[in-house]
């Protein structure tokens, strides 16, 4: 698990793992207030967000590929031709920060659904 985390990347990956805790904390605290009963107009607003920070661990970890890839790209640029399995390789490598925030936006939707479900669900 850290070998991919080092491989994806230490800046993007702590930066999605960052927007990730950050995700948990706004769910914790919002998720208390629904279970409270607290069922308001601004409550639903409130879940919102954790999809919506989920998301944006998303959009970052596109970035963070999209970057390994043009950097990738500068440097078969540079050393001319290069092998396909390195070329499958550096592939594989820039992927990890996507897949990362994919995980990430999948159990910040995961935690808004189960939270708007609990809303909607008479008292």
């Amino acid at each position: 698990m850290f070998e991919l985390f080092y491989m994806g990347g230490p800046l993007f990956m702590g930066i999605i793992s960052l927007i990730g805790v950050a995700m948990l904390a706004v769910a914790a605290y919002n998720g208390l207030q629904v279970l409270k009963s607290q069922t308001t107009d601004a409550t639903y607003r409130k879940i919102r967000y954790v999809r919506e920070i989920g998301l944006f661990a998303l959009v970052v970890g596109m970035l963070g590929t999209l970057i390994g890839l043009y950097s990738a790209f500068v440097y078969i640029e540079q050393e001319g031709g290069v092998s396909s399995g390195m070329m499958a390789g550096g592939l594989k490598v820039a992927m990890i920060t996507t897949l990362y925030g994919m995980v990430i936006f999948i159990i910040s939707y995961l935690i808004w659904l189960g939270l708007s479900w609990k809303l909607k669900q008479p008292n």
